[in-house]
């Protein structure tokens, strides 16, 4: 019998009580597609960015948490940070570079309208 074998995570994240703003921040700043929205009034929305999928949950979600910080892995992080300054150099923090840390990895931080913290990052193997 085979192991079991993990998959791709994908985070549920608060996305405050705004969730329209919070979708239009994930299209229109980071170039993800929303693919499906949920309830009426809206209380769930998913966006997608290649194989990064992210459930936007509107605060008091019953399956939601408190707020997140995740890390997004990438390949081409020099052409990703130059996008996401192209849209809004503002959104990237704390101070808007792109840096090598000691441990390999060279990334970046984003906040989302929620104050959610998104780090994206490039390994250099």
């Amino acid at each position: 019998m085979s192991s079991p074998k993990l998959g791709l995570i994908n985070p549920l994240m608060p996305a405050g009580e705004d969730l329209e703003a919070s979708i239009a921040f994930y299209e229109q700043k980071l170039g993800f597609t929303t693919i499906h929205r949920e309830g009426d009034p809206l209380r769930l929305a998913i966006v997608q960015r290649d194989t990064a999928m992210i459930y936007l949950c509107k605060n008091g979600y019953q399956n939601l948490g408190s707020p997140t910080s995740l890390r997004l892995q990438v390949t081409g992080i020099e052409q990703l940070y130059t996008e996401y300054q192209a849209k809004d150099e503002t959104i990237i923090r704390p101070d808007g570079s792109l840096e090598q840390k000691p441990w390999g990895p060279k990334e970046f931080m984003v906040f989302d309208p929620a104050g959610c913290c998104l780090t994206f990052f490039e390994m250099p193997y």
